[in-house]
């Protein structure tokens, strides 16, 4: 197994030092390698359990060395952190495991009192009965136990209420489920699911929404029968109650403005049982060709991928019965997914709500008198999310909000709507609904 651990401290420094996207580094990575699955489980549990409680992890070392984790070098702060972890979150590590392991690692480097100060730090956590620093204050607390940056446990508390925050921090760690949108136009729900059963993958049905369940399954999916069928493609349940806020019908003329890679898109063609015009859009040609493979997978001819800047009044276009804008946004609501996002610095996403307003501005002038438009962000910020909406509204006469529909439940009548993981299990997101009154 030590292996392993060299690998996953040599990608999560790598992260370090190029900023890559961690998903893709650890797929590619794990790609071009020759451990077995087991050993490839171990290898993704602790890069991922790393990543996401690397503020954690880094207030232990901190607390108990004088050289903070900053201070250090990329490869001796990342045999820290691995070695914290697998103390701290991995039950099935012995701890002699787990200090030996990180000893070793350090035993390499060219500094030869590392390994004594790496072994004199693990053994002194386990001494403290791997107790985590507490903080100077609630708020601090709460950024050190659930690693997140203390900017944002003040600005989810201070715009969504101390219980939301800590919802949102809750859900903020751990293993997201692989939420699927069956595809029912190739086969029945049924025969779906026994192909999955067939490759061994078991699952549990989804009840908010129609057509959609839950995989149990720690492979790719892409190597499934079903995948390859195109009976399903991959998509969160949000995602699945944002294309039902939009409610395309047979035949309609259906804009999605931020379509790549595409997942929204295939759920509307769908909805629609393929017939109509679902025109999909996004600024990369690389990211059309996503959606134009996804369409031809899934067997949706009413799909048709363009390159277009959103921003970008563009005359060409149709009038449309429906429009989706999912903005891109900072992605707040998906930390469970990209642990990277939330170790970003905030100006980063200071511009946003302008170009987020700018495509919603552009985009609702292709909906028809009467035509439904949607907003939609994969993030929980107001800045991003009702203050754009607010904006819209306020500066387009023409506009009125409108009920979000029956599959919200209680929340039909409601015309905009934060999601919070803990309501359906899914991703943070944010929905408000637009009628074109003239």
């Amino acid at each position: 197994m030590s292996n392993t651990r060299k690998f996953t401290v040599r990608l999560l420094t790598k992260l370090d030092e190029n900023s890559s996207y961690s998903n893709i580094l650890l797929d590619q990575s794990l790609l071009r390698s020759d451990f077995d699955d087991r050993d490839k489980r171990f290898i993704s549990a602790l890069f991922y359990g790393v990543l996401e409680r690397q503020l954690t992890l880094d207030a232990v070392i901190a607390e108990l060395s004088k050289n903070p984790a900053n201070k250090l070098n990329h490869t001796v702060r990342n045999i820290l952190r691995t070695g914290i972890y697998q103390l701290k979150y991995m039950d099935s590590v012995p701890d002699s495991a787990a200090v030996d392991e990180a000893v070793k690692l350090a035993k390499k480097n060219r500094n030869p009192a590392v390994a004594g100060f790496v072994n004199g730090m693990l053994r002194e956590f386990i001494r403290r009965d791997k107790a985590l620093p507490q903080g100077r204050d609630r708020l601090e607390g709460l950024s050190i136990e659930y690693s997140c940056p203390l900017w944002l446990v003040k600005k989810w508390r201070d715009e969504y209420g101390e219980k939301v925050c800590t919802d949102l921090l809750s859900t903020s760690l751990g293993q997201a489920p692989t939420t699927v949108k069956l595809n029912t136009l190739k086969g029945s729900a049924e025969s779906t699911f026994e192909l999955l059963l067939k490759d061994k993958v078991t699952f549990e049905r989804v009840g908010i929404v129609k057509d959609a369940a839950n995989l149990c399954f720690s492979g790719a999916v892409e190597q499934t029968e079903a995948y390859r069928q195109g009976r399903f493609h991959v998509q969160d349940i949000s995602s699945h109650l944002c294309c039902a806020a939009l409610d395309p019908r047979e035949g309609d003329t259906v804009l999605d403005m931020c379509s790549a890679p595409g997942g929204k898109t295939f759920t509307i063609a769908q909805l629609m049982n393929d017939k109509g015009s679902v025109l999909a859009f996004d600024l990369h040609p690389n990211r059309v060709r996503l959606i134009e493979q996804g369409a031809e997978r899934l067997g949706l001819t009413s799909v048709k991928a363009a390159v277009n800047n959103a921003k970008v009044f563009y005359a060409a276009l149709p009038a449309a019965d429906r429009v989706l804008v999912d903005a891109p946004c900072s992605g707040l609501g998906v930390i469970r997914r990209k642990p990277e996002i939330k170790y970003k610095d905030p100006k980063d996403f200071e511009r946003l709500p302008e170009i987020q307003y700018e495509i919603l501005d552009t985009s609702s002038s292709y909906v028809k008198s009467g035509g439904t438009l949607v907003y939609s962000t994969c993030t929980v910020s107001r800045a991003e999310n009702d203050e754009v909406a607010d904006r819209f509204l306020k500066e387009h006469e023409d506009f009125e909000a409108a009920p979000l529909g029956s599959v919200f439940g209680e929340d039909s009548d409601k015309t905009r709507l934060t999601i919070t993981p803990e309501k359906y299990g899914s991703d943070g997101f944010f929905i408000a609904k637009f009628v074109r009154r003239r």
